[in-house]
């Protein structure tokens, strides 16, 4: 029976590849709902829809025959029945020894007419073609995939028009006081962007607003957020999250013996920054991926899961790195003047201790702060307002043993 990974996605193929890795030589059969070879997401937005390679170029580098990873796609799960250590899919029944859950998320869709959101190959293929027709383009949402979207439309010489509930773009990620120097991007492409505006409807050639005004479009995309893809698990016993996710504990188990979660699908309990953590980003895939392999191959030992958080996005001309989480009650820290040449970044403090770090074109401040929240250095404060002072030169000095610090 082996290993069953159900999701074809980064987390299901890295956790397959790890196993390998770990010197598993048990069946590993990777089960995927959609027709394609797995595919990597995150060249969708960056490279595709940006002219930058074919869709078909997004498949992993990875050689499944090679390593014994069986494939089956076209092939999704529909129920769960741990107890008996089957998974019930839309091509009949497999057993397992092992199961690991890696479905991801779904995207948040909106009332109304279709419209278009970009989470599969075949969501790229559909953007590709309206960027290509041109025309009058609405995105509902400046977050991260808004912004990456209405890069590529900008490009393609899309009139584009954004329309965010928060006042600033990435107003449910971060701080407003952080992302309010990104809202002039926006104009400074070509775009316009209407913050504090809510969508009450998408209609078959626009969009309705809370206001009762319209916005006129050729063509509409959602990018509102994501949803842990975990309906099928209903009825199965699986405890799962306040957000709809698999409530995962800090070895990525689930609450059904010989069950594991991962990825974008999957909680975690984090001592780094003592609370749960739903983490929709690639790297926290890769990374989980390498502690479920461990903790199947390993057993008893293996390390806790407990990473930094880190994602990356391209938008409007810059490069915008995230590492570590935010809370309300953290001491926001300027490092730049935005517009400058050399960037600028944000630290966000607690105590003396740098809890996350946002850097635009800054890649030094990321590298260094990310090393930082890892090691939990206690940091001078004073220091990180200076973006001329490398943030690896802000850790306070440790005081030798039996001495005094002034």
């Amino acid at each position: 029976m082996g290993v069953v990974i159900v999701g074809a996605g980064a987390a299901g193929v890295q956790t397959a590849v790890a196993l390998r890795e770990r010197g598993y030589t048990g069946r590993v059969t990777l089960v995927g709902d959609e027709p394609h070879r797995p595919y990597d997401r995150p060249p969708l937005s960056k490279a595709v829809l940006r002219g930058r390679g074919r869709p078909d170029d997004v498949v992993f580098d990875v050689g499944f025959e090679e390593l014994g990873i069986e494939v089956e796609t076209g092939r999704s799960a529909q129920r769960l029945l741990p107890a008996e250590h089957r998974l019930g899919t839309s091509r009949g029944d497999l057993t397992y020894d092992t199961l690991v859950i890696a479905t991801g998320a779904d995207p948040v869709r909106l009332p109304g007419a279709d419209a278009h959101v970009l989470r599969t190959l075949g969501d790229a293929r559909r953007l590709r073609g309206v960027l290509d027709a041109g025309g009058e383009v609405v995105v509902i949402g400046a977050g991260w995939i808004g912004a990456e979207f209405t890069t590529a439309a900008r490009e393609a010489g899309c009139r584009v028009t954004v329309v965010e509930a928060a006042p600033a773009p990435l107003g449910g990620v971060l701080p407003a006081a952080a992302t309010a120097p990104m809202t002039a991007w926006y104009a400074q492409a070509g775009a316009v962007l209407r913050t504090g505006t809510r969508v009450a409807q998408v209609e078959p050639d626009g969009v309705r607003l809370a206001d009762g005004s319209r916005l006129r479009a050729d063509a509409v995309v959602v990018g509102v957020g994501a949803r842990p893809a975990t309906g099928w698990l209903a009825g199965c016993g699986i405890a799962l999250g306040d957000r709809g996710e698999v409530a995962a504990d800090a070895w990525l188990r689930t609450s059904a013996p010989d069950v594991y979660a991962v990825g974008d699908c999957a909680s975690f309990p984090s001592a780094r920054y003592g609370q749960r953590l739903l983490v929709h980003h690639w790297d926290n895939a890769l990374q989980g991926a390498r502690t479920v392999a461990a903790h199947i191959t390993d057993g008893p030992g293996t390390a806790p899961y407990d990473p930094v958080p880190y994602f990356w996005s391209e938008q409007f001309g810059r490069t915008v790195q995230y590492a570590g989480h935010a809370g309300p009650g953290d001491t926001v820290v300027r490092r730049g003047t935005p517009g400058e040449p050399d960037g600028w970044s944000v630290c966000w403090l607690r105590g003396d201790r740098l809890a996350a770090v946002l850097a635009v074109d800054r890649p030094r401040d990321l590298a260094q702060g990310r090393r930082l929240i890892t090691a939990g250095a206690s940091i001078e404060p004073r220091l990180l307002t200076d973006p001329g002072v490398p943030l690896k030169a802000t850790v306070r000095e440790t005081a030798p043993a039996g001495s005094r610090r002034p």
